[in-house]
């Protein structure tokens, strides 16, 4: 270790990150310290990484920053994690961010302080590429001024932030690619509750636990929209079509559009959703790029519908990857063969498949058989299923029955790699 040029020992230390350890290591020879001092590259404060955190008084914590981060030159990724932390002051903070925003390239950033720290008047005009704040408070934003022209990640979570503001941070942004929305709390001027952002270099978006009448969304270099947990009553994307990765995941929404131009999407995740399969279908129908296809835990709005699986078939053709979940209980219609497989096309390129069921029952492996037979060049297959619950006899034999069921029918099927997956 004595040979290696204090640029690599600053390295290896960057690569610890945790302050607390960082200090430690630093304490070995005079050569290590100098590697902290002037190559360290990242550093990060966080109360889960050392509970003595929480038992520090406010100030005494204040002082442990300051005094780490000062003696550091040249810092590039500064991460400060503080939940569970009373308040700090304002001012030290305002220190910290002044003392390194010249030469940082990221910035982790989740303290509470009195008042609250403007960090966009602090790190605007600067180098940053990835902005990550929490439990914060963003009001007035001037993107003439508060311009992150370096900026390519950004993602506000727990954040209090008007529909006006959200959309000029955005636009402050002129390079941005991936931006995620967590929990926020959207200050409004008026009656509805809508945000309408536009960006036109944004290819990643995340929104988790929103509530809104509208959200309407301008991107046309958009690859990869993803919605979890939000109730919303209209969701619009416009653009030019770029969209690849479309993934919904216990959403409500009564209008879902993701545009006309949906020839490139490669990847639909649909879960725990309400969907009108006519719709939807319609939706995604140009898709012939479609390579995975996945519904799970979906409920129809209309008893009467199903997947398709001749029109899947047909209209997806590069179709690699299906994953089917239904609740399969004893209402089926006209016995499970005919549920959704109807018609002779064969799904030719569809080498995974993924199937589970919500409720076992003899039928399950029936539909499995049936799918197997339309998927010829199938090399994985994977049954999910719940069973962590409580088990009747009766439910325990026919589980029992459905595995006896399967090793049966995977005689047949000796090439493909059989998995199950219980919860």
């Amino acid at each position: 270790m004595e040979y290696l040029p204090v640029e690599v020992i600053g390295n290896i230390l960057s690569h610890l990150a945790a302050a607390r350890d960082v200090v430690t290591a630093s304490a070995t020879c005079r050569k290590w310290r100098e590697a902290c001092r002037k190559h360290l590259q990242s550093l990060s404060f966080n109360s889960d990484d050392w509970p003595i955190y929480r038992d520090l008084t406010t100030s005494r914590l204040e002082i442990l920053i300051t005094q780490t981060i000062f003696q550091i030159t040249g810092l590039q990724g500064l991460s400060i994690l503080m939940d569970d932390v009373d308040e700090f002051n304002a001012s030290t903070v305002i220190a910290w961010l002044m003392y390194t925003r010249e030469t940082l390239r990221w910035l982790f950033y989740n303290v509470r302080t009195t008042p609250n720290v403007n960090i966009l008047d602090l790190c605007g005009r600067q180098k940053l590429e990835m902005l990550v704040l929490a439990h914060n408070s963003i009001t007035g934003v001037e993107p003439n001024y508060q311009r992150f022209s370096c900026l390519k990640s950004l993602s506000l979570s727990y954040v209090s932030i008007s529909a006006l503001d959200l959309n000029l941070l955005l636009t402050a942004c002129p390079r941005i690619e991936i931006f995620s929305l967590v929990n926020p709390e959207i200050v409004m001027s008026d009656a509805q509750v809508m945000i309408e952002l536009s960006s036109p270099t944004l290819k990643s978006i995340y929104v988790e636990a929103i509530s809104l009448d509208k959200f309407v969304l301008e991107a046309d270099s958009l690859e990869n929209l993803h919605l979890k947990d939000c109730a919303l009553e209209l969701f619009e994307l416009t653009g030019k079509g770029a969209l690849k990765h479309f993934k919904i995941d216990d959403v409500s929404v009564l209008h879902l559009d993701i545009g006309e131009t949906v020839e490139e999407l490669e990847i639909v995740d649909v879960s725990s959703f309400t969907i009108i399969w006519s719709k939807f279908y319609q939706m995604i129908s140009k898709s012939s790029k479609l390579r995975k296809l996945r519904f799970w835990d979906v409920v129809f709005d209309d008893e009467d519908e199903i997947v398709d699986l001749e029109t899947v078939a047909l209209c997806f053709p590069k179709l690699s990857h299906l994953a089917l979940n239904y609740d399969l209980r004893d209402d089926l219609r006209d016995g499970v063969l005919h549920y959704g497989m109807h018609g002779s096309s064969r799904l030719q390129n569809v080498i995974t498949l993924e199937l589970g069921w919500t409720v076992v029952n003899d039928l399950f492996a029936d539909w499995v058989a049936g799918l197997l037979k339309r998927c010829p060049n199938l090399r994985k297959l994977v049954i999910h299923g719940v069973v962590s619950d409580a088990k009747t006899h009766e439910e325990c034999q026919m589980l029992a029955n459905f595995t006896s069921a399967i090793v049966k029918l995977m005689r047949k099927y000796m090439h493909v790699d059989v998995q199950f997956d219980y919860i």
